[in-house]
């Protein structure tokens, strides 16, 4: 194969190291925003590059997947290998390897400086973590480190910018590094003693133990101690989403509502009013009002992710996934999907086993997806009472439930589909514990940034589009309301008319026995292009019907005109709920899905299963609580 050159005759620097080293750290410090994501042609591996100007030069520097080594034993550390031999069409491989290596680890980093220096490219080692390392009270002798290897080597400390200055100005001049004389030895024994004799000629005294991370493990990580204690974080997490993000969501909601109302006394009565007030600003704010929560979620799950709590929590349930044939990478992979089932599949690269990857993208869906997150709370806050048993608040309690729900069906069917589809026994699972970090306020609020933009450009993009075309089918074609109608009933007899309305209806036996009516199926239709596209459906339709409430008052207060009961009796509301644990509705999760099995065969196989599934659940939930609630009162 051929490769490309680098574009504009740019200098491009790969950063290469293992996984959690702080290659990525360091990478962002580099570039800042002027980083791109892609794909690596013909593989489903994520690239990251971005640009820099060092020493007046500018260099492409290349975000390598974190490899262990250079021997491919899984997808990521196969696209290393190639593209570092120069054999992936269209990406040239780079000019100079930057090797970052965490200063804690270093022992076990060698073994992988022994591998990219045999590449014979210009070679420079990056220490990260020395803060750490200086305070567990050990010492490495750079200068003796630099002329063991005779390689450059750097110190820095990434999340700080420490250091940065004395790697641009290497960067960028990579051909005056010195190479070594004697290339290290490649064969594996040979290897190990060459690292064990580097490490020691340098070390001038060996960290001592983490004594605060080895005391509090002995609690996390013990069988039923951390077991315990990974519960009760969890009830705090879910309290907490609920409790803390209702005051923001409360000024959101008011806001929104106020600058409809704006609208619609500025602008003239006419279709444009109702477009824009009924549709974009009912449609979009209705969502956008959960931002707070999606904010707060993510700023759990970053301080708890870079304290270095979830490394043990994938310790802890990694017994859990060895009894139904996985292991502790595919649980990495699942917990992935808690923010979105799309990185969560992204993240299966990492597995070595191709039927093992395939089991654990065919349950991610069933992880509770931040996109479920505005459903659940509506239906939560609006028919939930606001009530505690003991400390605990009950709507708490009900969204961890619908999130225990949805990790233990996903276990549940990899153990199905594991017996099903494979019968090999899963290779080992390794995975360093790191020492528990205070992260800094900057990374995290980085991270929800990254995160909340995410949410918010949905909301202005996928959201905002299905709203302006829901707005248009719910509208049209126009029809006459019966005489003698109130103005309540016109507009009833106008959305029932509507394309959408005869959509609802005409799915409506499908549907009528999970307790689901024609509006909540039009809901149900829109949400696969995103699952809280429901929510913003539902907006439009209350909107157009009562203009005074707030969606959470309206649906609260709809009943069928046949019948006279609510339309969202507690019945409906939980059989809501749980198809909403269940269904493939996302149609971006079944586009990665594809990318990622290069077949339509298996997003189809999960989008029928997970279909199948959330039926039987909706069914069944349906009848329960009809049964224990037979009055259908919420």
């Amino acid at each position: 194969m051929t490769s490309a050159t680098a574009p504009s005759g740019a200098l491009r620097l790969g950063l290469i190291g293992s996984p959690n080293c702080g290659k990525t750290t360091l990478f962002n410090a580099l570039t800042g925003l002027r980083a791109r994501v892609g794909n690596y042609p013909g593989v489903t591996v994520e690239r990251r590059e971005g640009l820099v100007e060092a020493a007046g030069r500018r260099i492409e520097v290349v975000d390598l997947p974190g490899i262990y080594g250079l021997e491919p034993v899984s997808p990521d550390e196969e696209v290393v290998s190639r593209l570092l031999a120069g054999e992936v069409d269209g990406i040239a491989p780079p000019d100079a390897l930057l090797v970052v290596a965490d200063a804690c680890a270093l022992e076990r980093s060698l073994l992988l400086v022994a591998q990219v220096m045999a590449l014979g490219r210009p070679t420079c080692l990056v220490l990260t973590m020395v803060d750490e390392l200086a305070a567990r009270g050990g010492r490495i002798d750079v200068p003796r480190l630099e002329d063991a290897l005779g390689i450059p080597v750097l110190s820095v400390v990434g999340h700080r910018g420490l250091g940065l200055d004395a790697v641009r100005a290497r960067i960028g001049s990579p051909e005056a590094w010195p190479s070594p004389a004697v290339p290290p030895p490649q064969g594996a024994a040979e290897r190990a003693g060459w690292a064990d004799s580097i490490y020691s000629h340098i070390v001038e005294q060996r960290a001592g133990r983490h004594r605060a991370t080895e005391a509090v493990d002995r609690v996390v990580l013990h069988p039923v101690w951390g077991s315990l204690l990974f519960a009760a974080v969890m009830v705090t997490f879910f309290q907490a989403i609920f409790a803390w993000a209702a005051p923001a969501m409360e000024a959101i909601d008011g806001a929104v509502g106020a600058f409809g109302e704006t609208l619609r006394g500025a602008l003239a009565p006419g279709l444009f009013r109702d477009f824009l007030v009924d549709g974009v600003i009912a449609g979009v704010g209705s969502v956008v009002i959960f931002l707070p929560q999606i904010i707060l979620l993510f700023a759990l799950l970053s301080t708890l992710e870079n304290f270095g709590y979830m490394a043990r929590a994938a310790f802890l349930i990694d017994r859990v996934m060895g009894r139904i044939g996985l292991e502790g990478r595919s649980f990495v992979a699942l917990l992935s999907s808690y923010a979105c089932a799309i990185p969560g599949i992204m993240a299966t690269r990492g597995i070595p086993s191709p039927k093992n990857r395939l089991v654990t993208i065919l349950v991610s869906p069933l992880m509770t997806c931040s996109a479920r997150l505005p459903v659940y709370t509506l239906l939560i806050a609006a028919f939930v009472p606001a009530t505690t048993v003991g400390p605990l608040g009950v709507q708490g309690l009900v969204l961890l439930s619908l999130y225990l729900l949805g990790t233990v069906s996903a276990l549940l069917a990899a153990a199905v589909l594991k017996r099903w589809v494979v019968g090999e026994a899963s290779l080992p699972f390794y995975m360093e514990l790191p020492p528990y970090r205070v992260p800094t306020v900057r990374l995290v609020a980085w991270q929800v940034w990254d995160r909340a933009w995410a949410f918010l450009r949905r909301a202005g993009t996928i959201i905002l589009l299905v709203s302006m075309v829901l707005w248009v089918l719910l509208t049209f074609p126009r029809s006459e309301p019966p005489a003698g109608a109130s103005e309540g009933e016109a507009a009833r007899h106008a959305l029932e008319h509507s394309i959408a309305g005869r959509i609802g209806h005409g799915i409506e036996p499908a549907i009528a026995p999970l307790g689901f009516d024609w509006k909540i199926g039009v809901g149900l239709v829109a949400s696969l292009a995103a699952r809280e596209v429901i929510v913003s459906t539902l907006a439009q339709i209350y909107a157009a019907t009562d203009e005074d409430a707030s969606l959470r008052e309206a649906i609260r207060a709809d009943v069928d005109p046949r019948t006279g009961e609510p339309v969202f009796d507690a019945a409906t509301v939980a059989s809501l709920l749980v198809f909403f644990v269940f269904a493939l509705q996302c149609m971006s999760t079944l586009a990665v899905m594809r990318r990622e099995t290069a077949s339509w065969r298996w997003p189809a196989f999960a989008f029928g299963y997970l279909l199948v599934l959330a039926w039987g659940a909706s069914f069944v939930t349906y009848r329960v609580v009809s049964l224990v609630s037979p009055s259908g009162g919420a």
